[in-house]
């Protein structure tokens, strides 16, 4: 304990999600006594599981992966315990409707060379698709570009991108990465994700899944806080807070609560209906005015037999872009008779406003165009999770609005996918988040020397000419 404590500084953590346990866990970690709010039943946010009423069954509100160049993610899991719940991949398996399938994966050659074989194999690509695909990269190999207002739609136009390139890959990694159309994402945000995953190692390309729901992933962040005399509080949500030169002051449902510090880790529109009604508060209330969010959908699908050997497949040209067979990867096998699957489209902005019953239909129709068994197969309960809000939209121009944990309250931190983490809104940049809140918490703190900032996974091969 810093020679500066008499006891350990009281830190009000509000929002469990994971930027909030990141948080709250790093904080606890360096010996505070952290009281986490959140205002659900459940921890994890975005990215939490739940007894669906309907089904009877407990589903994820949407499918979350990872990539070895997660650092701060599987750090935060290491941290709390549940690393040995992922299940990684070293390929992803790309299907055409009709069923024929193409495998991307690494080599030992080195970056950014190692998947040259699997897409010269891959026969989603025609040859000119593929050269195309080999020039853009080596455009963003040496750097990422910075953000002139162009979108990443114009950079692969103007790098002689084909429509089929565009289409088979460069969309579907990046739809599914930022959750956002193409026409709609920044150049820089875009070459993050080619060059962290694709480029600078084979370690960083591997694909990490959950194979237990996710609430039961974040619910150890909880028993972390707890074990480290924390406290996590459900079903409580903050209404307002006042900044004091020596603590904050909390309003928790009908009652004050004093804290010395505070970590807003909540999302950027809730967080604007917190903020105090001050000329203090009004640089950020602008800065959050101007994000806008993206949807994704979740549609999970219960069959009465097995449809595919796949753990998980992109499926291309169609609505649909991810299929994720849960019953494989979380062992619920049904005694090997059925099949649980779940379908992500990101950027779902077309689905927001059907009804359940088209979006199923829909999902059905084109997933028994990738999946032949799936025809036979009866359909035995459905049901759909629109995450509407989901993430925000990473265009052109957004990353000078993003704010720093630090605030014009001293005492005052913020975190979350949104705030200015160097990564895009993911489950890595939500990590981070956390961590450089807490990072900077600490110090103001006494903690001088604080660092809870994981390193990117460091190059590899060629790429350790550009770093």
């Amino acid at each position: 304990m810093p020679q500066s404590w008499t006891q350990p500084p009281t830190v009000a953590v509000v929002g469990g999600g994971l930027a909030g346990l990141a948080a709250g866990c790093a904080l606890a970690s360096a010996g505070m006594k952290v009281t986490l709010f959140e205002r659900r039943p459940y921890l994890g946010g975005r990215a939490s599981s739940y007894q669906h009423p309907g089904t009877g069954e407990v589903i994820d509100n949407c499918q979350h992966v990872l990539l070895g160049c997660c650092t701060n993610l599987i750090d935060f899991y290491e941290r709390t315990g549940v690393a040995g719940s992922i299940r990684w991949f070293e390929r992803m398996t790309f299907l055409e409707p009709g069923g024929r399938a193409s495998e991307i994966g690494p080599s030992s050659l080195p970056a950014p060379l190692h998947t040259t074989p699997a897409f010269l194999r891959a026969s989603c690509l025609e040859v000119a698709d593929k050269v195309a695909i080999a020039r853009a990269m080596m455009a963003l190999a040496p750097t990422t570009p910075r953000d002139t207002g162009e979108s990443f739609l114009g950079w692969l136009n103007r790098h002689g991108q084909t429509v089929r390139a565009i289409e088979r890959f460069w969309k579907p990694v990046l739809v599914s990465a930022l959750n956002e159309e193409v026409d709609r994402v920044s150049v820089p945000y875009a070459a993050q994700v080619m060059r962290e995953s694709f480029l600078k190692s084979a370690e960083a390309g591997r694909m990490g899944v959950p194979t237990v729901p996710l609430t039961d992933l974040y619910s150890a962040a909880g028993n972390y806080i707890r074990e480290r005399q924390g406290d996590v509080q459900f079903r409580t949500s903050a209404e307002s807070f006042r900044a004091e030169l020596s603590h904050v002051k909390l309003v928790v449902g009908e009652k004050e609560e004093t804290f010395d510090y505070a970590v807003f880790a909540l999302p950027f529109d809730s967080l604007e209906r917190i903020l105090p009604d001050s000329s203090a508060s009004q640089p950020l209330r602008d800065a959050l005015a101007r994000f806008e969010t993206s949807p994704i959908t979740g549609i999970h699908l219960w069959f009465d037999r097995i449809i595919s050997d796949l753990d998980h497949a992109v499926l291309l040209d169609r609505t649909i872009q991810w299929m994720f067979h849960k019953s494989k990867l979380q062992n619920r096998n049904s005694n090997g008779h059925g099949s649980y699957v779940e379908l992500v489209v990101s950027a779902s902005k077309t689905l927001v406003d059907k009804s359940k019953q088209e979006i199923v239909d829909l999902a059905v129709s084109e997933l028994r165009e990738f999946f032949p068994a799936a025809r036979d197969a009866n359909l035995l309960k459905s049901t759909v999770i629109k995450e509407v809000h989901a993430t925000y939209s990473p265009r052109p121009g957004i990353e000078a609005e993003r704010p720093r944990p630090e605030t014009v309250w001293p005492r005052v931190f913020l975190a979350g996918d949104w705030t200015a983490t160097g990564w895009p809104a993911t489950m890595e940049g939500a990590v981070r988040s956390g961590y450089l809140a807490a990072q900077s918490l600490a110090r103001v703190a006494g903690q001088k020397d604080a660092t809870f900032l994981v390193p990117n996974l460091p190059a590899t091969g060629f790429m350790r000419l550009f770093g």
